[in-house]
């Protein structure tokens, strides 16, 4: 990509406050964007082949929305973690193992996409975050739910498509959990702990493609329970 279309679009960038480059093949994050520090409120460099996120991110104080899917990235600089205007961040289809140690400092964080990387487990870090609403950690390679997850405060928490076989109790214990998602796992019915049925907040527990069939779940007890919340849930937004 030339430099005068790139100048076009930092052009833009200025007067628009977002700054929008997908598919072009980018191998590294564009260096003339920290002229735009103060300026930028969206980046979105999707669809590109970039492997690293500089450490000049961590100036982008204003920045609400970081969309970097389909990229080349393998970890995440600490210097992220110091966007305290950040509310969404997506990170779908990268090579992430973790995230960074200072990661839950991301205090305006509300949604949080990081499906189809190479995480191996829920990053304790994500508890952290009083404001999140949604986490999508689907198509990873996440064995098991640890129990710090009950300190979690999201509202919807997407694991599909991971390889969990273990579950803690102490999911029951999230305050916002609404939605939890966990498709096609490993799952046999005696690890699903039955007090996400009993005693949680949960209204929607989708569970297809485990190791058990779906009928089986409605004889476990706490069902009529669950059920009762998912009516409600439903009737709500009918």
């Amino acid at each position: 990509m030339g430099n005068s279309a790139l100048k076009a679009h930092l052009e833009t960038a200025q007067k628009t406050g977002v700054f929008q480059l997908t598919g072009k093949g980018l191998a590294e994050f564009p260096e003339d964007l920290q002229k735009l520090t103060s300026n930028l409120r969206t980046i979105d460099l999707s669809n590109n082949k970039i492997e690293l996120l500089p450490p000049l991110i961590g100036k982008f104080s204003f920045l609400k929305s970081l969309v970097l899917n389909n990229n080349k990235l393998t970890a995440l600089p600490e210097e992220l973690c110091k966007l305290k205007k950040l509310e969404t961040l997506h990170l779908n289809g990268n090579h992430l193992r973790q995230l960074p140690a200072a990661f839950g400092q991301l205090s305006a964080l509300k949604t949080l996409s990081l499906s189809g990387n190479q995480l191996r487990t829920v990053p304790t870090q994500l508890c952290a975050l009083r404001h999140l609403d949604v986490v999508d950690l689907s198509r990873n390679q996440i064995q098991n739910v640890p129990d710090t997850v009950g300190e979690l405060q999201a509202i919807e928490l997407n694991l599909n498509q991971n390889q969990i076989s273990q579950i803690s109790v102490h999911i029951s214990h999230c305050p916002r959990l609404k939605v939890l998602r966990l498709e096609e796992n490993c799952l046999e019915l005696s690890m699903l702990p039955q007090s996400i049925l009993s005693d949680s907040q949960i209204s929607l527990l989708a569970v297809e493609g485990n190791l058990f069939e779906i009928k089986k779940l409605r004889e476990l007890e706490g069902y009529d329970k669950y059920m009762e919340r998912f009516t409600a849930t439903k009737k709500k937004f009918a």
